[in-house]
């Protein structure tokens, strides 16, 4: 058995110690080297820039395009101001109005034998619907007219004795109460022959009415009733329901505040213009007049109703349809517009961002007048011919270079392109769609 001496167990020892400080150094030397990227990290985003931008000298902060401290310019969309028409118009909500309907019905009580019409058709005043079995009013008459036969004939003999009553007197043979007495009696017959011919005449109406008849023009609706059954005057549901449709009106309503500028219009101008759009308030449907306005405020709403009449030719308007009208109140003349893209909103007014020779923007306070859809009145604040910004407004600061190297909106010296606003990395949007033809939306960012 070999015999472990005391100098080899010492040797063990030391080199078991070297080990563990060699391990305990390379611990020390990652964990030192993790703190130093982890507090170089937070120095970076505490500064909102890489360690690279030291070199942009202490205390620069990088920015985005258009931003401070960042010299690319932001590219945007302008137009020019310049002088203009704008109309101003009044818009109310309202619905389609026909100016008669009419529910049919038979004046005379019957049997329903013959209907000479399909629901739907477009028919004419006087045209005939329906019609009521007449025998029994062709029997009526004829028992009129042999009535009156009957009393003209007692009438006419009357008469005769009368004219012998009163030759006889004359020769003193007849008494005078007798003659009173005959030109009595013709008196009466007269009567009678008067209540026979308005017998006669009601009976004649009454056959008539056996042949109902359109009292309008206008599209008949669906029929109440069918062929077969006993219709009556005092029905309530009629035989069909005719409704005009030309010309057609619309009941519209507009606030209190309104009805002085426009009954100062209605002075001087005849026809008022209205157009009647959809539900949506998108497409045109029709083109009108104001016919008249209620002699009344509604208490409850502060509204006035109005009424307007279109011709209606291609039948596009429909009974009881929601309408938006749209009243032509004037037309401003050279005024300076803008389209309305380039008004921006801040606190308590309005102001846009005006491109100067130096391709800076200056914020610019303006006033608005009437805004008409893509394009509003700048009352003041610009002058016709100044560059203003229609895109790209939201990435501006006042005094901020931009670029309009591409821009097309003014219809200058612009890049024709593919006809559209890319957006890049530096943020700038495409302008929407439907914008006036006096902005292209053909800028795009570099």
């Amino acid at each position: 058995m070999t015999k472990i001496t005391p100098t080899t167990t010492a040797s063990t020892s030391s080199t078991n110690s070297n080990k563990k400080w060699l391990w305990l150094l390379a611990i020390i030397i990652v964990a030192g080297g993790g703190y130093l990227y982890y507090k170089k990290s937070n120095q970076t985003n505490a500064d909102g820039a890489p360690p690279s931008a030291a070199a942009d000298g202490p205390g620069v902060k990088k920015r985005g395009p258009g931003g401070f401290g960042d010299s690319r310019p932001m590219p945007v969309v302008t137009a020019i101001a310049k002088t203009d028409d704008i109309n101003v118009y009044l818009n109310g909500l309202g619905a389609v109005t026909p100016l008669a309907t009419v529910t049919v019905k038979s004046r005379v009580d019957g049997e329903l034998i013959k209907i000479n019409f399909t629901e739907g058709q477009m028919v004419k005043r006087g045209d005939i619907l329906a019609e009521v079995d007449p025998r029994p009013f062709q029997a009526a008459l004829t028992q009129a007219e042999g009535q009156l036969m009957h009393d003209k004939a007692l009438l006419s003999n009357a008469k005769i004795d009368l004219e012998r009553y009163r030759t006889l007197l004359k020769q003193d043979s007849v008494a005078a109460q007798q003659v009173d007495t005959q030109q009595a009696l013709v008196q009466q017959y007269e009567g009678t022959v008067k209540v026979d011919e308005g017998q006669l005449a009601t009976a004649k109406l009454n056959l008539s009415y056996t042949k109902v008849s359109a009292p309008i023009s206008g599209r008949v609706g669906l029929r109440q009733v069918d062929l077969g059954n006993i219709v009556h005057a005092s029905d309530a549901n009629g035989i069909v329901i005719i409704t005009q449709l030309q010309p057609m009106s619309v009941l519209f309503t507009l606030p209190e505040d309104n009805i002085p500028a426009l009954l100062k219009k209605l002075k001087t101008e005849k026809h008022i213009a209205v157009d009647a759009y959809d539900r949506a308030f998108k497409a045109k449907i029709t083109s009108g007049n104001l016919q008249t306005v209620d002699n009344q405020v509604d208490p409850t709403t502060g509204m006035v109703k109005m009424k307007a009449q279109f011709a209606n030719d291609d039948l596009s308007l429909f009974p009881s349809q929601f309408v938006n009208a749209k009243l032509l109140l004037e037309t401003k003349h050279n005024v300076i517009t803008v389209p309305s893209a380039a008004i921006q909103r801040g606190s308590g007014s309005s102001f846009a961002y005006v491109v100067g020779s130096d391709k800076t923007v200056s914020e610019r306070t303006v006033v608005v007048g009437t805004t008409q859809g893509e394009k509003s009145e700048i009352v003041s604040g610009l002058a016709v011919g100044e560059m203003v910004v229609i895109d790209g407004a939201d990435k501006l600061r006042d005094g901020a270079k931009v670029d309009i190297s591409s821009n097309t909106a003014d219809g200058k010296g612009g890049k024709s392109g593919d006809g559209k606003h890319k957006s890049g990395a530096n943020g700038a949007a495409s302008a929407e769609p439907g914008k006036p033809n006096n902005v292209n939306p053909a800028a795009g960012a570099k």
